[in-house]
């Protein structure tokens, strides 16, 4: 009876479908075992969900011009190994597939490198990669068919479900089918035209050639360079200065670096020996680069035929006695370097060498000679306009009034870039009506792809672009998704990348880790501009405007990235759009094109002003869904959420959206989900079903369902977590089994807890967190106290006392007041952030333990109670990996004193404090900066009755008061510092400084009162029974007739 039922629900199923008798009886096999096997061992398992499970998680990275061949080829192994293509030809096919799209796949990544490919490559390329995208999404669709159903279903509605996955399982098998005769097809057009010639990415005439021979009165902004240079090359640290030093000039493409170090060569070289000024390649041959260098120090023996060791034997005899000045052009690799440096003799003679790089990286290797690195600056806006003008009109002081603001539109474009000054001006030549300067504004960014006279600023842009990776070229291009003058969030972008599959996994470290390492070498590489450095670290980046045209038209040119502009183009060529990013109010325009090209996008990214039609919502293939600046969203944008089977980055934030949908459980690829600045005040219980989830990023007064956090076991970042009353401050040691978690951000608000009752439960959640970071792999902790001022109790942290092997790295508190600095923070052995905002009183001996953290670089501490004394960093063991140092004293006055050997690697101290009066400085002067060897930038702000000014200079004061004597002192430390570090003052007017000490000092008052009551109890119980005895003493000896001012002294300290 059973097989019957089951043959003949097959039959109708399959009826539609031409499947040959062989196929229905495999099918009839399968499905009968299935159902007896249930019956008899009552199993839950889906295989589909296994394969869900397996084939997805496979994230070989996506890259720009191989795109997901990568993560194709993992599929397609992993699809062998499954029960679904075991229908008759299916595995074959499969098979087939993967062998020759491996050989295809290692044709692309030869074709990635080359810059110039003839058209009928560049097809073949382009189709092979349509085809992989084409391919991935066949699986992936077919994966969301046959595990669509409900989990919870059992016996024979289970297995009537798995009747219906057969016809999805034969409409792969036909797609398939289709897809294997377009790759047979690619792969013979391959073999007939043969396109495999790589050609060379070399250029007839190297683009750096004219920065050789640019005549100096053609110059611009380039005096205060040289000066400094100049100075360095002379002065450098004159107790050393016989010594062989090197200058590494970094900064990126077009900035005018060659330009420099040749003004400067051409300037001093008369004062030296010999001199030579080479440049180095992309592909560099050290040989030729020692050669070159031979010759031009007056080498004349015949040395065609040596190889490196013999050149650099010739170099360092005749170099052994010279004062040399040698200039290394453009180095790309510090490999070369290591071998050229050996023949540079060091014989106390004051030669010194000079290199220019596009990264900081190589930069700090070259400059590890006992050297420097200067950091090339942009072009001032008065010389930028100087620059255009000269260069259009032939002189600078030509009125150009006609012309509006259409010169400053197109200088902030430029951004301060000498080369794209000089590229644009070209086109400007001559042109004196505002018509033409409008049509090149408009046009910039095509304008430059395509005129010839911007031929020469291209082949500089792409030198760098295809002297990076694969990978990076793949993450700087998916930064054209993001408006001009945008401000790019390190965290937005990292964990887009991650959803794209750009990065690559490493064992040990995370995914985002591992983003967050690419996202500096981009920085390194100088292709993109850090924004708001903290702690050694930018928080965001954004990109030159030049630099973002460019990398517009690759992504254009690679199908990788789609705007507005570009999709009738791209739709009318039949590429169809895998990424599509909106601005501004474009949407009415998209809706136009929403059903033909929409069913293929994988990344959708608006920035929208007005309400967007849920229309372009409807693609079911979404990996990446970022809607964080559409502001005019509602519930029903995201009413069918869970249609995003393949979402793994979602970003939300209008205030119109109340609530997420409880079937938002069922993306069971999300990593990153970010509801900030929504209207959401609690979170589904279905949420917990997100175990892919990594990323969550809510509101502090967002509301987790009971239960919640123990079971997100993926979860490796949360912000924020609010605790604002007791059971969710227990609710912390639910953290701690997360053995995934890495970033924590807590929220306090303690304004329910009252009395001494609330402030022993406000310490209980402080031992919560002690217990957190002992029992997890927690990096970074950030807590931020929002309690109003009556309920922010000055607490301990001895409490939290985690394990010497606690793995925190970052540690941030923000507005808690803390009693003092705890003994085990010392032990603190991988801490390297460390930010204190409400220290009571600062101690000699709080600062020996932060001096005993053995990895710290930056410290930032304020005290709200001033200090104890006079503060003295001492030269021995403490802090000697500091580099960032900042002091706030709340209340009047520092103590500070940098003593000779403190803090050896500091390069940078932010001081602020108050000034009434000379007294308040507790004898204080320059405050011993001259004694911290690595400085390199200074920052004090003061508070005093002054007036307040941004850019004070005590040079200018004319008032001979506290505030004129500390900043000239200090000045003065600086001015002679060997390493003429820069320094800047800021005065603030007293008023406000007192304002903060009154509404403090009251608080301050009831808090004391507290725990002095408290310490009183202590003690009364701790000495019960003792007190007569102690009594009795003092009337023997006569002590405690002080006690009295003892008494008066400690609370004028409090």
């Amino acid at each position: 009876m059973l097989k019957s039922c089951i043959r003949h629900c097959l039959r109708s199923l399959v009826s539609p479908l031409e499947v040959t008798l062989e196929d229905e009886e495999l099918m009839f096999s399968h499905i009968h075992r299935d159902i007896t096997s249930f019956v008899l061992k009552h199993s839950k398992t889906s295989p589909c969900r296994e394969l869900a499970g397996t084939v997805a998680p496979a994230m070989e990275v996506v890259g720009v011009s191989t795109g997901v061949m990568k993560p194709l080829l993992s599929k397609l192994t992993k699809l062998l190994e499954k029960e679904y293509v075991k229908f008759k030809g299916v595995r074959k096919q499969i098979k087939f597939l993967r062998d020759e799209l491996t050989t295809m796949g290692a044709t692309l990544e030869m074709l990635a490198d080359a810059e110039h490919l003839n058209p009928e490559t560049r097809l073949w390329r382009d189709r092979i990669r349509e085809l992989a995208y084409d391919l991935e999404d066949c699986i992936d669709a077919f994966v969301v068919r046959v595990d669509s159903g409900h989990d919870g279903q059992t016996g024979f509605k289970k297995y009537f479900r798995k009747l219906k996955r057969l016809k999805a399982r034969h409409e792969i098998a036909n797609q398939i089918e289709q897809l294997k005769a377009a790759v047979m097809e690619a792969s013979e057009r391959h073999k007939r035209y043969k396109y495999v010639g790589i050609p060379s990415n070399s250029s007839g005439v190297d683009p750096r050639l004219s920065a050789l021979y640019v005549e100096i009165d053609e110059l611009v902004g380039i005096d205060g360079p040289m000066k400094h240079i100049i100075q360095w090359l002379s002065t450098e640290n004159k107790a050393s200065s016989a010594q062989l030093k090197v200058l590494s000039i970094v900064g990126c493409g077009g900035l005018g670096k060659t330009t420099l170090a040749n003004q400067v060569y051409k300037n001093v070289k008369g004062q030296y020996s010999c001199g030579a000024f080479v440049s180095v390649s992309q592909n560099p041959d050290v040989k030729k680069i020692l050669r070159d260098i031979s010759k031009e120090v007056g080498i004349l023996n015949n040395i065609l035929d040596h190889d490196e060791k013999q050149l650099i034997d010739e170099l360092r005899k005749h170099l052994r006695e010279k004062r040399y000045l040698i200039v290394i052009d453009d180095i790309w690799d510090a490999k070369p370097w290591e071998t050229i440096k050996l023949a540079l003799v060091n014989k106390n003679c004051e030669s010194r060498v000079i290199t220019t790089t596009r990264s900081t990286a190589v930069a700090s290797c070259l400059s590890s000679l006992d050297g420097n690195v200067y950091q090339m600056k942009s072009l001032s806006f008065v010389d930028s306009k100087k620059l255009l003008l000269k260069r259009a009109f032939g002189s600078e002081n030509l009125c150009c009034t006609h012309l509006g603001s259409v010169p400053d539109e197109i200088l902030r474009k430029c951004d301060g870039l000498p080369l794209a000054i000089i590229t644009i001006s070209s086109l400007l030549a001559d042109k004196h009506a505002k018509c033409e300067w409008d049509r090149v504004l408009h046009d910039i960014g095509s304008t430059l792809a395509k005129n010839p006279c911007a031929e020469k600023m291209t082949a500089i842009l792409s030198m760098s672009y295809f002297h990076i990776p694969h990978h990076l070229r793949t993450c700087l291009l998916y930064l054209s998704v993001f408006p001009e003058d945008f401000e790019i969030k390190k965290q937005r972008l990292i964990n887009r990348w991650i959803a794209e599959g750009f990065v690559h996994e490493e064992a040990g470290r995370t995914k985002y880790e591992m983003g967050e390492g690419y996202f500096n070498d981009l920085i390194n590489r100088s292709m993109i501009q850090p924004v708001g450095v903290k702690y050694g670290q930018a928080e965001a980046c954004r990109v030159h405007d030049i630099i973002l045209d460019y990398i517009k038209c690759k992504a254009v040119e690679e199908n990788f990235v789609t705007s507005l502009d570009a999709i009738e183009h791209v739709y009318s060529s039949g590429y169809k759009v895998r990424r599509i990013c909106v601005r501004n109010h474009a949407e009415e325009n998209v809706a136009i094109w929403a059903d033909p090209i929409l069913s293929h996008v994988r990344s959708i990214t608006m920035f929208c002003r007005k309400t967007i039609k849920t229309s372009l919502l409807r693609s079911t293939a979404f990996r990446v869904l970022d809607l964080g600046d559409c502001l005019y969203m509602d519930n029903n944008h995201i009413a069918n959420i869970e249609k995003f089977f393949h979402l793994k980055y979602l970003s939300l934030r209008s205030h119109s959206i109340t609530k997420l949908p409880e079937k938002i459980g069922e993306l069971q690829y999300l990593q990153t989900l970010d509801v900030r600045f929504t209207s959401i005040k609690e979170l589904p219980s279905t949420i917990t079903k997100l175990q892919r989830l990594a990323h969550l990023y809510v509101d502090g007064k967002v509301r987790f369902p009971d239960g919640m956090i123990r079971q997100m076991h993926g979860l490796e970042e949360l912000r924020e977590y609010g605790v604002q009353s007791y059971e969710q401050g227990k609710t912390l040691e639910e953290f701690s089994k997360l053995n995934n978690l890495r970033t924590l951000n807590l929220r306090w608000d303690f304004d329910s807890f009252f009395g001494t009752e609330g402030r022993r439960e406000v310490e209980d959640c402080h031992g919560y967190v002690g217990t957190l970071l002992s029992s997890s792999n927690l990096y970074n902790l950030y807590i931020t106290d929002f309690s109003s001022g009556d309920n922010r109790y000055p607490l301990s942290l001895d409490s939290w006392h985690p394990a010497s092997s606690c793995s925190l790295r970052k540690l941030c508190i923000k507005n808690c007041i803390i009693y003092k600095v705890p003994n085990w923070m010392g032990s603190l052995g991988n801490l390297v952030v460390l930010k204190l905002n409400g220290v009571l009183c600062l101690r000699p001996e709080d600062v020996e333990i932060l001096g005993a953290i053995p990895s710290l670089f930056s410290l930032k501490l304020v005290t709200v109670g001033g200090t104890k004394g006079r503060i003295i960093i001492h030269g021995r063991n403490g802090f000697r990996s500091l580099k960032y140092f900042s002091l706030c004293i709340v209340f009047c006055g520092t103590a500070l004193d940098f003593q000779v050997g403190s803090m050896p690697k500091l390069e940078h101290v932010k001081l602020k404090f108050g000034v009434h009066k000379r007294e308040c400085l507790n004898g204080a002067s320059s405050l011993g900066v001259q004694n911290l060897s690595s400085l390199s930038k200074v920052q004090v702000k003061i508070y005093g009755d002054c007036i307040p000014d941004d850019k004070y200079d005590p040079t200018e004061d004319e008032n001979d008061g506290a505030i004129k004597w500390v900043a000239s002192a200090i000045n003065g430390a600086v001015v002679t510092h060997p390493n003429r570090p820069t320094v800047t003052f800021k005065t603030k007017l007293v008023e406000a400084m007192r304002m903060c000490n009154h509404l403090l000092g009251g608080l301050l008052t009831e808090w004391f009162k507290i725990w002095q009551t408290e310490k009183e109890q202590t003690e009364l119980e701790q000495t019960d029974g003792l007190n007569r005895r102690i009594t009795d003493e003092e009337e023997q000896t006569g002590e405690g007739e002080g006690e009295e001012e003892a008494d008066i002294e400690e609370e004028r300290y409090l």
